[in-house]
């Protein structure tokens, strides 16, 4: 095994082996997020707010829903292969990627199929209003076709996150992001193709970046390498990681779940409000990605140490975990609050649309603190194998609480205020859920035990 990159996970300092873990996928997620804004970006310039609403709000809040679930299962097959590269078991990692990239492979035959047959009713159940209706169906339909290209980067990404490789994806990400972008300015700018270029040149991109990630499996020295002829699905392998990404996914899809019936209610305040909550969620995205690359550092670094028999470390990766999170979070909300309503005039030139946006980031990015808490104990608990007690958690803390409100809060007080308050309600009450349980009756305490044995046997000798 390759024990340079081995080391850098089991052993050395803690918080300088996850930070040059984070930072890659860091910059790799902000180079995604950048991929997924220049469609937002160019369209909004130039074709009008209603294209911008087309191609963002509810479009891509659909979007979220199908990727985020598959990313959450990808997520729990990616703890099995950290788990079993911390502990060297290489038959079980073998069998491990393989089944991994053949589940990502019926996934994104699947998803695809029912993307472009089913978007136009989707769109329509979700109440996208009359003028913006044609340009999102065409958008969605497009984009269902490179959904096959997108989940498999995504696992072959995980993969190699899992067995410590954080630079290549964030490689094939630049070479994504970058063709995005100037396939985006020839297809919607020079040949005037409309929403149509601006999806065409999405899924290109998606193209290239699934195929890099494929080649720098196929060719690995190391025993995660793939061998496309070896593809297929292991059943008991698969069924282990099933059990905790689907956990993962279902957490993932419900979040996704109760954004859609956000998105609904936004879009039932008008055109400039859904364009304004669109241009949001794009800067708003910079706070997401940043802790959602922690997130990702940590279920590495615990799945790995945990594999490996180290609770020591794995306890310690989540103390500097927290410290770390809320350091960069207080940086990254200082800069929404002073450059955010700037960032704005890069989406739309429609002053009412930016007065919106105004006040989505001086209401929301105080309160992204309290989401920290929520994402590192999740993220620990899913990479020592414990996704399910996590996933009812969220479901009853955030999801129903959220319907709750939409349903029956959000009628009497019909304005973007009293959408925005379900998120700052229903994380204190999810962090606080998942203090007590980490704290009490979770698989962390008996790591802390462990942890706890260990350091008095290291004293004693």
């Amino acid at each position: 095994m390759n024990r340079s990159i081995h080391a850098t996970i089991i052993e050395g300092p803690v918080s300088r082996q996850l930070l040059r873990f984070f930072f890659p996928v860091f910059m790799g997620s902000l180079l995604q997020q950048l991929y997924n804004s220049a469609d937002a970006i160019i369209v909004g310039k130039f074709l009008g707010k209603e294209a911008l609403a087309a191609v963002g709000g509810t479009t891509g809040t659909l979007i979220n829903l199908f990727i985020g679930f598959f990313v959450g299962i990808s997520s729990g097959f990616s703890v099995i292969i950290a788990q079993h590269y911390g502990a060297r078991h290489r038959d079980s990692l073998h069998r491990s990627v393989h089944t991994a990239i053949a589940f990502a492979a019926v996934s994104g035959l699947f998803l695809a199929l029912l993307g472009f047959f089913f978007a136009g009713h989707a769109l329509s159940f979700m109440r996208v209003e009359p003028e913006i209706l044609s340009h999102a169906t065409t958008y969605l339909k497009i984009y269902s076709l490179g959904i096959l290209s997108n989940l498999l980067y995504n696992m072959g990404a995980s993969i190699l996150r899992a067995t410590g490789d954080s630079k290549s994806p964030l490689l094939f990400l630049v070479f994504g992001c970058v063709s995005n972008i100037l396939l985006d300015i020839a297809f919607v700018i020079y040949l005037e193709m409309g929403i149509f270029g601006a999806a065409l040149a999405t899924i290109i991109s998606q193209t290239i970046t699934a195929v890099l990630a494929l080649l720098r499996l196929a060719t690995a020295r190391d025993s995660y390498r793939l061998f496309p002829n070896r593809i297929r699905f292991y059943p008991m392998d698969l069924g282990k990681m099933l059990y905790l990404g689907i956990a993962a996914g279902l957490q993932s899809l419900m979040y996704t779940s109760t954004n859609i019936l956000v998105q609904m209610s936004v879009n039932s305040l008008g055109t400039d409000t859904t364009a304004a909550w669109t241009a949001y969620n794009k800067i708003d995205g910079l706070f997401w990605i940043t802790i959602q690359a922690m997130g990702i550092s940590v279920i590495t670094f615990v799945g790995q140490n945990f594999g490996a028999g180290r609770p020591d470390r794995v306890i310690k990766g989540m103390q500097r975990a927290f410290l770390l999170g809320f350091s960069i979070t207080g940086i990254i909300i200082t800069g929404l609050l002073l450059a955010g309503p700037h960032a704005l005039s890069i989406f739309t030139d429609d002053p009412h649309v930016i007065r919106i946006g105004q006040r989505a980031i001086a209401f929301m990015t105080p309160c992204f603190f309290i989401y920290v808490t929520i994402e590192i104990y999740s993220a620990a608990l899913r990479a020592i194998g414990d996704t399910w007690v996590p996933m009812i958690m969220t479901s009853i803390g955030v999801c129903i609480l959220r319907v709750l409100w939409l349903l029956f809060g959000f009628p009497v007080y019909r304005n973007l205020e009293a959408i925005m308050l379900v998120y700052p309600v229903s994380w204190i009450v999810t962090s606080l859920a998942f203090f007590i349980y980490s704290h009490t009756l979770s698989p962390i305490q008996k790591v802390r035990g462990d942890a706890k044995k260990l350091l008095t046997k290291n004293i004693s000798a």
